[in-house]
């Protein structure tokens, strides 16, 4: 029998983290929109299709609770477990079924459960087991994070990826092994793009998604367009599946996507608000938007709170920075960059940056003049924007953030041995947020360099070097690769100042390290 049921497992997938997947995210996401989240207690979170575990073992670490994980893939399965013996946090993630875990009677009701992109990948019948699981482990007032490809958007791309999957198989090879299967096929879509096949004429758009997939990473893209099974599904498919689990559909789970005037133009805004909540109306923003992904929140009889209630769980949070300076930003969002207003969100993020070493609840924010002065409403709807563009973060109690920075320096202390010979992990985690926080591969040797003992910018960039050029690698500045030895070394302390100061500052404050 096959173990893989279709799914591909000849290729390791990425290590990604996906912050909507972390309990405070959620949360905040639900009492945005005005769902009560979970009532914690002992936290109890479950996670369904893991990969390499990245998303899952950074939770683990920085929220107090326990945590699972099933991911049918055992190099996956030995990476997370790896992980979690080293920062040991409570969490047993394990390379079985879905159907083995669904049969397991010793597992306690969950709080969370999330699934990032699994349900598009996976049999019909892996698909009910999905939805048996969720019936029987998310407790009532639980949360599901459920994320998948979906339609119209997809509907263009579909004969691309059928295709592309159709040369791999046929006319790839043992030798040429997955990736070399990818470029065949990439290239012969672009022989058949160039012969004028009249589908890329019909659909003009299918040529620069072929470009783009050229340019991605292949262990990404054999898991995104190279899968024996693949089928996006409408939100009404979806929202029909999930109801056997007794789910009702909350909201989005990416806050800015929660926000109509940052995705929809006024006449889209307009023939919206004529449909009330519900399934039509979902499916037809999807429409307007020509929406491909979808990353979707569902409750199990979470309550939907008073217009106060909301106000005061929201106030009752405590927000901070994930900038390391006060600069105003752009938000990017589906009807392209959007300038921020300078009069609202400048004080937000003047102050959020003034405090970023004891950040304050929402309700204390709200007592500085400079915030007070603000229009109604316009404090919590511009840190839901800043929080949605990942330049802020909610913030656990201080109880928990003591109990999760132990676990968060032991794990962040491996994954910054494991930067110097690989950039696949991009995140470290912070106990302060309970999640992960965008820190790139040099930046993380860095940090190895300065936790040995490298007293100065230039040491580390020195000992970052050194690691280098013994694995005959070189940066690249401005799409060249540097030479030599003095310009690599030159590009690199530029990079370690450039660390040194504010940012090293907003790292400490988040207690990714000391």
């Amino acid at each position: 029998m096959d173990w893989t049921s279709g799914y591909r497992a000849d290729i390791d997938y990425t290590y990604g983290y996906y912050r909507e997947l972390a309990p405070g995210m959620i949360d905040f996401a639900l009492a945005y929109a005005g769902f009560e989240p979970p009532q914690r207690g002992a936290l109890r979170y479950l996670e369904l299709g893991y990969g390499q575990g990245m998303s899952a073992n950074i939770h683990a670490a920085a929220c107090p609770g326990q945590f699972w994980g099933a991911d049918f893939n055992p190099a996956h399965a030995s990476n997370a477990q790896t992980l979690a013996r080293i920062s040991e946090a409570p969490a047993e993630f394990t390379d079985e079924s879905f159907a083995e875990m669904l049969g397991r009677d010793d597992m306690p009701p969950m709080d969370y459960i999330v699934l990032h992109g699994i349900w598009s990948w996976v049999s019909d019948e892996n698909r009910q087991v999905i939805v048996d699981t969720i019936r029987k482990r998310l407790r009532v007032g639980g949360a599901l994070y459920f994320s998948y490809n979906t339609l119209p958007g997809w509907a263009m791309a579909m004969p691309l990826r059928h295709i592309l999957a159709l040369h791999a198989k046929a006319a790839g090879s043992d030798v040429q092994g997955i990736v070399g299967s990818i470029d065949a096929a990439i290239d012969f879509g672009r022989k058949l793009s160039d012969a004028g096949a009249r589908y890329f004429q019909a659909n003009p758009m299918a040529k620069a998604r072929l470009d783009a997939i050229a340019g991605q990473n292949r262990h990404y893209v054999a898991h995104e367009y190279f899968q024996e099974v693949w089928t996006p599904m409408y939100f009404s498919e979806v929202h029909d599946r999930l109801a056997e689990a007794k789910l009702s559909y909350a909201t989005c789970a990416a806050v800015l996507e929660q926000m109509d005037p940052f995705n929809l133009t006024v006449p889209q805004r307009e023939m919206l608000n004529g449909y009330p909540g519900g399934v039509l109306r979902e499916t037809v923003r999807d429409y307007m938007l020509n929406q491909q992904f979808r990353r979707d929140l569902y409750t199990r009889g979470a309550r939907k709170m008073s217009p106060l209630e909301r106000m005061e769980r929201l106030y009752a949070i405590k927000v901070t920075t994930l900038s390391p300076t006060p600069a105003p930003i752009k938000v990017d969002t589906v009807l392209g960059p959007l300038n921020l207003l300078q009069e609202i969100y400048q004080p937000v993020i003047d102050h959020l940056h003034k405090h970023a070493a004891a950040p304050q609840t929402i309700a204390q924010m709200s007592e500085d003049p400079a915030l007070a002065a603000l229009a109604p409403g316009a404090l919590l709807e511009s840190l839901a924007v800043l929080i949605g563009a990942g330049r802020a973060h909610p913030v656990q109690s201080d109880e928990d953030i003591a109990i999760a920075a132990p676990r968060c320096a032991r794990l962040n202390a491996e994954l910054l041995e494991r930067s110097r010979i690989s950039g696949d992990v991009t995140c470290l985690a912070s106990p302060v947020i309970g999640g992960g926080v965008g820190v790139a591969r040099f930046e993380q040797m860095f940090l190895w360099a300065r936790a040995k003992g490298a007293k100065t910018p230039a040491d580390w960039a020195r000992m970052a070097w050194e690691t280098l050029s013994r694995q005959n690698q070189s940066l690249i500045k401005d799409g060249e690769m540097l030479k030599t030895a003095e310009a690599n070394l030159e590009e690199l302390t530029a990079q370690a100042e450039a660390l040194d100061g504010d940012r090293l500052a907003l790292l400490r404050h988040l207690k990714v390290i000391d």
